[in-house]
């Protein structure tokens, strides 16, 4: 399906971008119904949502945004590029303005790149709201999320408690150009250096592919046998670190990103020591409820802050 397609009103249609250029048919489209409430029917809204690329916690993101859209009576457009694509989501965002839908929430791989179209939208009368990486310099109408820099702390200040404040450690982040996920390294890297006697040995971007994390942190635990502890600071690198420290047996500390299933099992299971959340279960509601109150004109705040938490073992 293209994200020219709509469904009833509290259902959810998932799409995925083709990487040949416009969107195309994914041929995995995805419905979820949620059940409507029995309340004075509200007027049908559309709204559309922009993942940065396909990937389970975004999924998880999508299950409990639908579920509020239900309750509103609220059709919701889910799309994202296969891989992280600027291009792609620019894409989305263009035909999303073109079909005139009610909301726009997105993560932007690249906020200056997408800067630009968010301010279309919002010409167009439509509000948009960013969440996991804001576009600050956008025309953007409110943040979701956690403040990406204290978040980055929180993880030294974790790290540090597990390494008694010293040894060497491995980072490994996603996507070099998304402003959340290099705020949160400034917060780390900074605390570290300013606050611990952590050496960092090496920073790693994947690019939000999976295959590419995994590589990477085998290839620097290859390099730097002596490490102490991996620190995995986006989501796609809690799978890929589990699945290497399942292979490899290893005994070291891995610190990840994200309350999901991945995570939760790496926690019971050993892999990992401890998880740092953005309470990401909380923003497919604050989404729906956002864009509900600037749709009709109604106020909202610029930062809609949903925390910082640690979940350990």
């Amino acid at each position: 399906m293209t994200s020219d397609s709509s469904v009833p009103a509290g259902s959810t249609t998932s799409s995925r971008s083709s990487e040949s250029g416009g969107l195309q048919p994914s041929g995995k489209e995805t419905r979820l119904h949620a059940a409507a409430s029995t309340d004075q029917p509200e007027k049908n809204k559309i709204f559309g949502m922009i993942y940065p690329m396909t990937y389970p916690t975004y999924e998880m993101i999508t299950m409990d945004a639908a579920q509020a859209a239900g309750k509103h009576h609220v059709t919701l457009n889910v799309n994202a590029p296969d891989e992280a694509n600027t291009e792609q989501q620019i894409r989305i965002v263009e035909n999303m303005i073109k079909q005139h839908v009610d909301g726009i929430a997105i993560s932007p791989v690249d906020a200056a790149a997408l800067t630009p179209v968010i301010n279309k939208a919002i010409a167009a009368g439509i509000p948009v709201v960013t969440f996991e990486s804001d576009a600050p310099s956008s025309k953007r109408t409110a943040y979701i999320g956690a403040d990406n820099y204290r978040t980055g702390q929180q993880f030294a200040i974790t790290t540090s408690r597990l390494l008694n404040n010293q040894g060497m450690i491995l980072v490994e982040s996603g996507l070099q150009e998304m402003h959340g996920l290099q705020q949160r390294l400034n917060g780390f890297i900074d605390y570290i250096r300013n606050d611990t006697a952590i050496e960092v040995l090496e920073v790693n971007y994947n690019q939000g592919n999976e295959a590419r994390a995994a590589a990477d942190i085998e290839a620097v635990i290859d390099a730097h046998p002596h490490f102490n502890a991996v620190v995995g600071l986006d989501f796609v690198s809690v799978s890929a670190s589990v699945l290497v420290w399942k292979a490899k047996g290893l005994n070291r500390h891995l610190i990840a990103l994200g309350d999901t299933s991945t995570s939760e099992k790496g926690l019971v299971n050993g892999q990992i020591s401890a998880v740092i959340s953005q309470h990401e279960r909380k923003w497919g509601v604050e989404i729906i409820e956002t864009l509900l109150r600037a749709s009709d004109g109604l106020a909202v705040g610029d930062f809609i802050d949903t925390g910082i938490i640690e979940i350990n073992q």
